[in-house]
């Protein structure tokens, strides 16, 4: 998803949540706002890779030919907010199962190599721009970790595969609450994490690959 496509997307929520509450913008303070400060939500979060590779030339493969699939996660986030504007939100998952695919080989392509498991849990700090209304946009950025386990990569005639057990690297977020009532809310959130492995063969790192996913959840709040 490059940045045109990122517009498109953040545009259209915009849209959406124009449409959705067009009385909140001239009624901000309609509902007493819950005064908690936790809150947690649960997401159905769509998952799409940048999928960028190095080549592996011995084995002919190109650039940005090693692959992962996209897939639909659930997710479960906490927020503590310290301030009605300022608060930090826990991202969670379980630990995802990824194929991965050679698109281009010295064996041709398609090829189905095997599978891994990743857990990314997130931690941002956030800024909510209106909390007394019912629209409630917010920013946020934080670090993301990934643990890589059960990598389970053939190479037909070659070999296994290793891949690095740890990424760190930054996250950003971008999204909005809408107040349904005193405590439930509806959410849409857009995050950008940077993962990456090495890709090992022999314990010789041969590729190293770029997971980079966008995260786009919808899902519903409860703040206490």
């Amino acid at each position: 998803m490059g940045s045109t496509r990122l517009a498109a997307v953040a545009a259209a929520v915009g849209l959406f949540a124009a449409a959705f509450c067009p009385a909140s913008f001239a009624q901000g303070t309609d509902l007493a706002p819950a005064t908690g400060n936790w809150m947690v939500r649960l997401r159905a979060v769509n998952l799409t890779a940048a999928n960028k590779s190095d080549p592996v030339a011995a084995l002919a493969v190109p650039s940005d030919a090693i692959q992962i699939n996209n897939k639909v996660l659930p997710e479960l986030d906490i927020s503590y907010f310290f301030t009605p504007h300022i608060a930090t939100e826990l991202i969670l998952t379980y630990p995802q199962q990824q194929n991965v695919t050679v698109m281009q080989s010295a064996l041709g392509g398609p090829t189905k190599i095997g599978s891994f498991r990743h857990l990314p849990p997130i931690l941002t700090l956030q800024y909510h721009f209106t909390p007394e209304s019912r629209f409630k946009p917010y920013v946020g950025a934080g670090v993301n970790y990934t643990r890589i386990s059960s990598v389970d990569l053939q190479v037909p005639g070659v070999g296994p595969l290793e891949l690095s057990k740890n990424s760190f690297g930054p996250a950003l977020q971008v999204g909005f609450d809408y107040r349904l009532t005193d405590h439930l809310y509806f959410n849409v959130d857009l995050k950008k994490t940077w993962i990456s492995a090495d890709v090992k063969l022999a314990g010789q790192t041969i590729s190293k690959v770029k997971v980079d996913p966008w995260l786009l959840g919808v899902g519903l709040g409860y703040r206490f």
